[in-house]
């Protein structure tokens, strides 16, 4: 275990004065924000047509490819500000059923 837990990076943690930085951490936050809204009020429609593929909402905007790395560069193309605040997901070929367990 040792050896394992000495080949990790360690984690640095700052504090954030700059209000440049903290005002595009919002801007950066919001555009998620809406990307996820965006993204949770049209699920029906895009699981049920886009099975099988991967899917990125950027700008509020769906795009649809066969690998990550396609649709991707497709958001990034049409929307490089959203750098970081991109949703992606690949959406299983068939409908199934997720089971999430808290072990301890």
């Amino acid at each position: 275990m040792t050896n394992q837990l000495s080949r990790l990076s360690p984690v640095v943690m700052e504090e954030m004065t700059d209000q440049r930085e903290i005002a595009e951490a919002q801007r950066h936050h919001e555009r998620a924000e809406r990307n996820q809204a965006w993204l949770q009020a049209h699920v029906p429609e895009i699981y049920s047509r886009y099975r099988g593929k991967c899917i990125c909402v950027a700008g509020e905007e769906l795009f649809v490819a066969e690998t990550p790395e396609a649709v991707l560069a497709q958001a990034r193309a049409a929307h490089p500000e959203e750098n970081g605040s991109i949703i992606i997901r690949y959406i299983p070929q068939k409908r199934m059923a997720w089971v999430y367990a808290n072990q301890r």
